[in-house]
This record gives C-alpha cells, sequence and structure tokens, in this order.
C-alpha cells in the first residue's frame, strides 16, 4: 500500500511540473503566432492599399478577409487577403484589431493584438502599423513580471 501510495506521489508530482511547461509552450506558440499573424496583415495592408488606391489601406480588418464571398470577385470590402480566421479578428488566443486613420483614402492603420486572456493565452500585446515596425509590451492585467521576461516580450 505505502509502495503504491509513492508512486502516486511521483505521478502527481511529475504532472505538476508538465502542466507548468506545457502552459508555457503555449503561451509562447500563441505569441509567435500572434507575431505572424500581425505580419500577415502588414503585407495584407500593402496588397490592399496598391490594388485600392482609392481607398488606401483598409480601415478595418474584416475587409482583408473574405467578408462571407467566396472570393470568385474580390472589392475593397472583401480582398480575400486574409485567411478567414485572422480576418474574423481572434485567432490563437489573440485578438487583433485595425483602425485606419480616418481620411481618405487611409494613408496609415495601426493593427493590435491583445491576449484574449492575459497571462493566460499570452503576456504581451503587439502593435504596428504602415511602416511594419512591430512594438511590443508585457500586457497590463494578471501578468507576473516574470512571466512577460520568461516569454520574452520581443519585437522587431
Amino acid at each position: 500500500m505505502l509502495e503504491l501510495l509513492v508512486v502516486v506521489a511521483i505521478i502527481l508530482v511529475l504532472c505538476a511540473i508538465s502542466a507548468v511547461h506545457y502552459r508555457r509552450a503555449r503561451i509562447a506558440a500563441n505569441q509567435a503566432s500572434a507575431m505572424a499573424s500581425i505580419h500577415a496583415i502588414n503585407v495584407a495592408e500593402s496588397t490592399y492599399a496598391l490594388a485600392y488606391p482609392e481607398m488606401g489601406y483598409s480601415p478595418e480588418l474584416i475587409n482583408l478577409g473574405s467578408h462571407g464571398s467566396d472570393c470568385q470577385t474580390v472589392t475593397s470590402s472583401n480582398a480575400c487577403l486574409l485567411d478567414p480566421s485572422l480576418a474574423t479578428g481572434i485567432k490563437s488566443g489573440y485578438i487583433f484589431d485595425v483602425l485606419g486613420d480616418g481620411n481618405t483614402p487611409d494613408a496609415g492603420y495601426t493593427v493590435t493584438a491583445t491576449p484574449e486572456a492575459p497571462g493566460v493565452s499570452g503576456t504581451c500585446s503587439y502593435a504596428s502599423s504602415q511602416s511594419a515596425q512591430v512594438s511590443s509590451a508585457a500586457s497590463s492585467r494578471n501578468v507576473l513580471p516574470s512571466d512577460a521576461t520568461a516569454s520574452g516580450c520581443g519585437g522587431n
């Protein structure tokens, strides 16, 4: 009986250790996906501005996707430049948003990526613009400083 309790205790300790590593790996994967998605949005915005000079950059993320169409005919409201899951604004634990500069045509935009559940789905927030420079910061809610440091909030 004692041997069985020792085995169960060892298994529980191993499970606790693996859960922490799994959480960190998942956060790192979500953050890498967010950075790649920001890059994809920047490329889609540049392509959109070239294809629709009268519009400039897209002021809304949904316009860069299919917007419910089959992509047989593309327009400025369904450019079919992004994966439909990213065009909805939520992907891999992050919420994405694009905001145009309000001019006609839009001469600039800002894209942001924030964790859906800070500290759980990610510890960093990201932002970019038409310059394609990505900035990052530790998410302000529910994040321990050690989590943000360990996860690496590096932008380029």
